[in-house]
């Protein structure tokens, strides 16, 4: 319990939502200081929830990556949806991230009526409005998005908790965000252990760099077909040693699966040199994460639809 005198610290929730592909997992990473969430050009690259969290003196804000919130046109998508859904119930703010190079459209509507029913229920959840990708567009193109954005919430019978542009890229105003969304978190203990930075399963964290890796120069249509299942993580016998300080060699195991023969081929390349890369960006990344040397094996494989296939996604982890 608090006197007058002892600091107040706060803890909790902070969820991102946007449309796909709006820099909600760049800002995520900007947030934390480290790379949690993985980042693609492409759209619909986060499949899973991942957390990021920001320790400082005053405050634990644990930040929520979810899926881009969309219109669903497969089962896949209906269950990405749910999965935001379910996670916008229990947080306690939502970041609203609408990209400062892009004009509002009827994605945003659709997500501002959305959050709508949230600001309005029993447990109302505060919003704020988060304009990204501030760095890439004139003050006075800027000027007219915030304006776009404030109407926004207007169309739905909303207010915003807050307004904040920010730039991941240049970190412009992400200290600002960081503390206005600390604003809007209950007092409380730490809810991690200090120096966690996300409590996804390594696993999770492995397969989501493999996807990653995965997801660099290939065509539009593969980013929605690829799933990436760890098959296991084992310390090779014999390969350590503490006291030279030498790490063990892990080997991981992991399979990539796609809907058609032809995106198998888009991932092998020719001759394999497509999928030589990918084990090469990503081993990298990897052994960052897990402090050892990696041996990576990847297969590819195909899964008819499984988009469409409750049983598939099941297995798939969906």
């Amino acid at each position: 319990m608090n006197d007058d005198t002892s600091p107040v610290h706060r803890s909790g929730f902070a969820c991102l939502v946007g449309r796909p592909n709006v820099g909600k997992s760049t800002l995520t990473n900007a947030l934390v200081g480290e790379k949690v969430a993985i980042m693609s050009a492409r759209p619909q690259t986060t499949r899973h929830t991942i957390r990021g969290i920001v320790h400082r003196p005053d405050a634990q804000l644990i930040l929520v990556d979810t899926p881009g919130l969309h219109r669903p046109r497969t089962l896949l998508g209906e269950r990405l949806n749910d999965l935001v859904r379910d996670t916008l119930s229990e947080v306690d703010v939502i970041a609203f991230c609408l990209p400062a190079d892009q004009k509002v459209g009827p994605g945003d509507r659709y997500i501002a009526q959305q959050l709508a029913e949230l600001m309005r229920g029993r447990r109302a959840v505060p919003v704020v409005a988060v304009v990204t990708k501030a760095d890439a567009v004139e003050r006075s193109v800027m000027v007219e998005h915030l304006i776009a954005v404030q109407e926004l919430a207007k169309s739905v019978e909303r207010e915003w908790a807050d307004i904040v542009p920010v730039s991941a890229k240049d970190g412009f105003q992400v200290g600002e965000l960081s503390d206005v969304l600390v604003g809007h978190l209950p007092e409380g203990p730490e809810l991690y252990p200090g120096g966690e930075l996300t409590d996804e399963p390594e696993a999770v964290m492995v397969a989501e760099l493999v996807r990653e890796a995965a997801l660099e120069g290939v065509r539009d249509e593969l980013p929605h077909s690829l799933a990436v299942v760890v098959e296991e993580i084992v310390e090779r016998e014999g390969t350590g040693d503490e006291k030279k300080g030498r790490p063990p060699l892990l080997d991981v195991r992991v399979n990539l699966f796609v809907e058609r023969d032809s995106q198998k081929a888009i991932v092998i390349g020719r001759g394999g040199s497509r999928l030589r890369s990918v084990g090469t960006e990503a081993r990298r990344g990897i052994e960052a994460l897990l402090g050892a040397r990696v041996y990576l094996d990847l297969h590819v494989k195909v899964a008819k639809d499984w988009q469409r296939d409750p049983k598939q996604l099941r297995r798939l982890g969906f």
